[in-house]
């Protein structure tokens, strides 16, 4: 068991925001009562809802979980990605409190109400490619997955075409249509029944072992669609400016632009699909601003509406209204009290100047993991940006991944209070989404732990 060194806590009167934002491990990880948590969900969830870490979380605030044995976690996976705020924001959960407290839900396609404009307002102003002359437009709905299931139906609604292009490494969501279009079959498509065709997997840019220019890489790209799939038949080419669960990849610099213009040339809609890198957390509020890409279509979700379910399509107004009168949405989307989760989610981005927290983060922890990478030869990268970072270990002095060193570190971070999230192909990358609130200490405290960790694990 261990403990860092105390930083002040938050006291603001409410149970989560007194928690002490520094980790602190009192029992095994997990403890006895998530054991018992986790006897009784084992008899009532299927294992196919896998958790990776069976530690059941009590209360959180910012950076801090708080599990039931009493054990504080640094979280550096923000719920992979969702909790680009903090844990129980005090602007996020006033703003839904407020709104469930006048209206829960009406659905927006039966009566609407102001919160779901706001929010599509927000979209239309930080979307690349959007002016208030021409403002994009936006259609909300629940998850990632949803997210882009519909911008590929409104992409084959515009264009009359069927084809659907992705990247090697991509990874889309769980649905029947997304698990068909992830790189990994398993374990999201394996085993659940034919998958959906018209779905073109191309070569991506990983700079790391391919070693291409992104001008190269992307014309392997494209040369592969237009090869296997035809130009004239692809509705859209759907890519993640920076891959997640394909293990954090940021592409050679000139591969998307390549990609975008290739697309504008023969009316492919170019849709970015940021769920996981956007909302502020690259250092810009949408990581394909960085590319110099103005997208047609861009997909929103996870930190968008600080820990409650929403997600946005935002488009083009000509590609978006393509869609005929009830062709477009869902029970749930855009939900009142997570729009106005999310309306101030938006709000703290600028009061709080989140983007450049972003990119302290990515000085201060990126520096420290350069710096382990210097003490640690398994460490064969880092990347990312912002708050959005990894490292990939392979085995030294070679291009071979090493999955089951990178599985021995998160689980020695995890018995010191640190909750590491593993990702890539392989296996063969950790990846570190930390709330931009975390503090310099806090961070500090994480790159000590995971020296630890790789030294334990025998690295």
């Amino acid at each position: 068991m261990s403990s860092a060194t105390s930083t002040a806590a938050v006291s603001t009167g409410s149970e989560a925001t007194d928690i002490p934002q520094e980790r602190r491990v009192v029992t095994e990880i997990p403890g006895p009562r998530s054991r018992e948590l986790h006897a009784r969900r084992q008899a009532v969830v299927p294992p196919g809802v896998h958790s990776v870490l069976p530690v059941y979380i009590d209360r959180a605030h910012d950076s801090i979980l708080v599990d039931v044995d009493g054990n504080r976690i640094v979280d550096v996976c923000g719920g992979i990605g969702v909790m680009t705020v903090g844990h129980t924001d005090e602007a996020v959960v006033a703003a839904a409190s407020a709104q469930l407290a006048k209206v829960t839900h009406t659905l927006f396609t039966m009566t609407p109400y102001e919160p779901y404009v706001q929010v599509a307002e927000h979209l239309a102003k930080h979307v690349p490619g959007s002016t208030p002359e021409a403002p994009y437009k936006t259609l909300l709905m629940n998850s990632g997955a949803e997210a882009v299931e519909n911008g590929v139906k409104i992409a084959r609604k515009y264009t009359g075409r069927p084809g659907i292009a992705v990247l090697e490494h991509a990874y889309h969501g769980r649905t029947l249509l997304t698990s068909s279009m992830n790189h990994k079959a398993a374990p999201y498509a394996l085993g659940y029944g034919p998958r959906v065709g018209d779905i073109y997997k191309a070569p991506n840019s990983y700079p790391l072992h391919d070693g291409l220019s992104g001008e190269d890489a992307a014309r392997r790209t494209i040369a592969f669609l237009e090869k296997q799939a035809g130009a004239s038949d692809l509705a859209c080419l759907i890519v993640e400016p920076i891959q997640g669960e394909g293990g954090f990849i940021v592409p050679a610099e000139g591969y998307l632009p390549a990609l975008a213009a290739w697309c504008r040339e023969n009316g492919i809609v170019f849709i970015a699909d940021e769920v996981q890198a956007g909302m502020a957390r690259t250092g810009t509020v949408f990581s394909i601003a960085q590319f110099g890409v103005e997208p047609d279509i861009l997909l929103s979700a996870k930190g968008i509406a600080g820990g409650l379910p929403l997600a946005g399509i935002t488009g083009r107004a000509e590609i978006m209204d393509a869609s005929q009168p009830g062709g477009l949405g869902g029970t749930f989307g855009g939900n009142p009290v997570a729009c106005a989760a999310a309306v101030a989610v938006f709000e703290q981005i600028e009061a709080r100047d989140l983007l450049a927290e972003a990119r302290r983060i990515e000085r201060v922890f990126g520096g420290g993991l350069r710096e382990l990478q210097a003490a640690h030869p398994a460490i064969a990268e880092v990347r990312g940006t912002g708050a959005m970072l990894a490292i990939e270990v392979l085995r030294p002095g070679t291009r071979e991944p090493d999955g089951a060193l990178v599985s021995r570190v998160v689980e020695e971070a995890a018995q010191r209070g640190v909750l590491l999230l593993s990702t890539g192909v392989h296996n063969q990358a950790i990846r570190f989404l930390p709330s931009l609130k975390m503090t310099d200490a806090l961070l500090a405290d994480v790159l000590a732990v995971l020296d630890e960790s790789f030294t334990a694990a025998g690295a």
